[in-house]
């Protein structure tokens, strides 16, 4: 899915860009003789260029920027590793990333201090089970 929306992305880009040169060699043909302002063609090509580059460097800028985004929210905590906050009978408090969330235990009773897993989601609460590979401290 990444991939494709980058390669519209950048399928716009280049015709935007071819665009863009095509503007700047119309002001300089033609609007800037109007003010009776002669600019050597170097000047051109030198705009054009960099014009080209900052392009170039927008899109990378935006296509790293973009793929680098996070879920956030309790999607994005399934998997994650914690331990329990407070007993959880089945419900209580978690504490992943040294945050706390309201948790509903699949496994019955975790006592405080427990290792858990988020396994999913249920409302606003994360559903978490005992994490096996963890010992309570």
């Amino acid at each position: 899915m990444f991939k494709r929306l980058t390669l519209a992305r950048l399928v716009l880009a280049i015709l935007s860009m071819a665009l863009e040169q095509v503007a700047i060699w119309v002001i300089w043909r033609w609007l800037l003789p109007e003010f009776d302002i002669q600019l050597h063609v170097g000047v051109l090509i030198g705009v054009m260029i960099a014009w080209g580059i900052f392009g170039t460097w927008l899109f990378i800028f935006t296509t790293y920027t973009l793929k680098k985004q996070a879920t956030v929210g309790l999607p994005s905590m399934v998997g994650s590793t914690g331990k329990a906050a407070a007993d959880l009978s089945p419900d209580g408090m978690v504490k992943i990333r040294g945050e706390l969330w309201g948790a509903l235990s699949e496994d019955g009773n975790i006592s405080t201090g427990e290792g858990i897993i988020v396994t999913g989601e249920n409302g606003l609460k994360l559903l978490v089970r005992k994490n096996i590979g963890s010992v309570k401290h």
